[in-house]
């Protein structure tokens, strides 16, 4: 995480380093001011240089900051939930040919939610993952026309 919150202003400083070079080697203009062509190229480069720069001290100040908050969401439950979350995916990847849409998508749903809100909402958990399998099957098969497994 670290290194693409400092990757990228890094990058687009070389980016705005290319446009400047790029900018200055185009080639003078025949009518009016010779140097007209040149100076907006040139202007942007400037400005994403200085936003670049701004950007790169804002991500070094505040790194210390980031790193706190992501041990403090790696610590929580979080990582049991996106695990748990893979798994349950995997799972429905694989029944999903062998039981139907219908059915593997309401225990996939039925799974996530009991995950998420547990037990004791064990009636709405019920509800939303037959509700919403019905309804997504309905709309797709008979609405859209797209057929299903």
């Amino acid at each position: 995480m670290k290194a693409f919150k400092l990757g990228m202003p890094i990058f687009m400083i070389v980016l705005g380093l290319v446009f400047l070079f790029a900018a200055m080697n185009l080639p003078k203009a025949n009518l009016g001011n010779p140097n007209g062509p040149i100076y907006f190229p040139i202007g942007l480069s400037v400005l994403l240089l200085i936003f670049s720069i701004i950007y790169l001290f804002q991500e070094l100040k505040n790194i210390d900051k980031e790193n706190e908050k992501i041990k403090e969401l790696l610590s929580g439950r979080t990582v049991k939930l996106i695990g748990m979350t893979v798994l349950f995916g995997i799972i429905y990847a694989i029944i999903l040919d062998a039981i139907g849409f219908l059915i593997a998508t309401a225990l996939f749903l039925g799974a996530l939610l009991f995950l998420v809100n547990g037990f004791q909402k064990w009636k709405a958990n019920l509800i939303v993952a037959v509700v919403f399998s019905i309804v997504s099957w309905y709309s797709f098969s008979e609405l859209l026309g797209v057929s299903l497994p």
